[in-house]
């Protein structure tokens, strides 16, 4: 069997990674003397050349949540097949609870069409022309989830290719 190129499991050292904070959410909690707050923040991680991950802190102050949040998503890097345009190969769905959301490859100079934390993400990973659509939850956990598995599970063709044993030309014409 052929050796295949793994994408995911990328260690964070040597990638000039930059941060970006999608969503806080603070949450209470009722005990005797009041409500106690902590606070939960989505973030992305990623080099903008197609190395992305994405986590969740929560803390009881903002500062805290953000840092155990970048520090998760340093842990789930990907690597996402991009094409020479900025866009990914086919059309795929990313499902995470009762978010779905659909990426479509898109020509070059139509940029990122995405709502909120879907934009963040395909931002960060350096996609520069991809649409998207968000069908069901608009809840910003589900939405980067669906987002990230979708990236995830994105097949490079030079890796399809290889894995099949056949030419390029053959995995383009189907």
């Amino acid at each position: 069997m052929p050796k295949v190129r793994r994408r995911h499991n990328i260690t964070p050292t040597n990638l000039n990674l930059e941060e970006k904070l999608v969503h806080i959410n603070r949450v209470s909690k009722v005990v005797k003397g009041g409500r106690r707050f902590s606070f939960n923040a989505i973030v992305v991680v990623g080099n903008k050349d197609g190395v992305v991950g994405h986590g969740l802190g929560k803390a009881n102050e903002v500062s805290d949540a953000i840092q155990k949040g970048f520090d998760n998503a340093k842990k789930n890097l990907i690597r996402v097949p991009m094409t020479k345009t900025g866009s990914i190969y086919h059309t795929i769905t990313g499902k995470e609870g009762a978010g779905e959301v659909l990426l479509r490859p898109a020509s070059e100079g139509t940029g990122v069409i995405a709502g909120g934390p879907v934009k963040a993400l395909l931002d960060i990973a350096g996609l520069q022309n991809i649409l998207t659509k968000s069908v069901g939850s608009s809840n910003p956990h589900n939405m980067v989830k669906a987002t990230y598995n979708g990236l995830k599970n994105l097949t490079d063709p030079f890796e399809v290719a290889e894995r099949r044993g056949i030419s390029m030309n053959k995995v383009f014409e189907g």
